[in-house]
């Protein structure tokens, strides 16, 4: 065997998945950057998913079919008519286990509880879900302009050295890129939320109809994610999937009625 053929044999398979779309720009920059140091397949819902959060489709079939107009080039691509959550899942059982999930890039932030609905994160859950270590990342616009190009680049880094190093267990990385990068930080989520407002009006035929709103609000500690990206820094998140409330069970124990 060839020094070079054992370095093929020797690369690492990554999943790439999203929640905008398998036709967006931003997964396309992020895959064709990751497969200069990994082996990349692509499975991307066939529209765009925004804001699903973790959902898993179960009462209708699945549709997964191979796609060569994504502009992926060499790089194997597959949509899918479900959620990011979905794509995962059939992705590691139809094309086989990845050494990682990496999820992105999505189209606006995901910080602080915003991630309890992002479909870009849920596809990265669903990775840890499944034993697989995952990333997930997330860009800020410029005025409503994207320049994908530096943060697939550094995001083509982060995931050369997790495919090193490895991640804890039921772990990964929740990342977001400013619109121009001036360096990186380890972050914690910060309280960023919208204060959701609740728009009733009526519509041509005088029925009622109600849009929900929001304000954002946030936090902008340095060592936090949205204080971080707003300094320009690429914001890096060590996310744990343990939602136990540890320290409350023997509180909870000594109330508890009998059943």
């Amino acid at each position: 065997m060839t020094s070079s053929t054992a370095s093929q044999s020797a690369r690492k398979r990554v999943l790439v998945a999203n929640d905008d779309g398998i036709f967006s720009p931003g997964i396309k920059a992020l895959a064709l950057a990751i497969a200069r140091v990994a082996d990349v397949l692509v499975v991307a819902p066939d529209v765009e998913q925004s804001g699903v959060g973790h959902g898993i489709t179960f009462r209708r079939p699945l549709r997964f079919k191979h796609t060569a107009a994504a502009g992926f080039g060499e790089i194997p691509a597959y949509r899918v008519d479900g959620t990011p959550a979905d794509c995962v899942v059939l992705g590691i059982n139809l094309l086989g286990r990845p050494d990682m999930v990496v999820s992105g890039i999505n189209l606006g932030a995901n910080m602080g509880d915003d991630l309890t609905h992002s479909g870009t994160v849920a596809a990265a859950i669903e990775g840890v879900s499944l034993g697989v270590p995952s990333i997930s990342l997330s860009q800020i616009s410029n005025g409503g302009e994207y320049s994908f190009g530096p943060g697939a680049e550094y995001a083509a880094k982060l995931v050369e050295q997790v495919l090193e190093r490895g991640l804890p267990p039921r772990t990964f990385l929740n990342v977001n890129i400013p619109p121009i990068i001036k360096g990186a930080r380890v972050t914690r989520l910060s309280d960023h939320r919208y204060e959701d407002t609740l728009v009733t009006r009526l519509d041509p035929e005088g029925r009622e109809y109600h849009w929900v709103s929001g304000k954002p609000r946030a936090e902008y500690a340095d060592d936090t994610d949205f204080g971080a990206v707003e300094d320009g820094y690429v914001s890096v998140t060590p996310i744990r999937l343990e939602l136990t409330a540890r320290d409350l069970m023997d509180e909870v124990a000594g109330y508890l009625p009998e059943a």
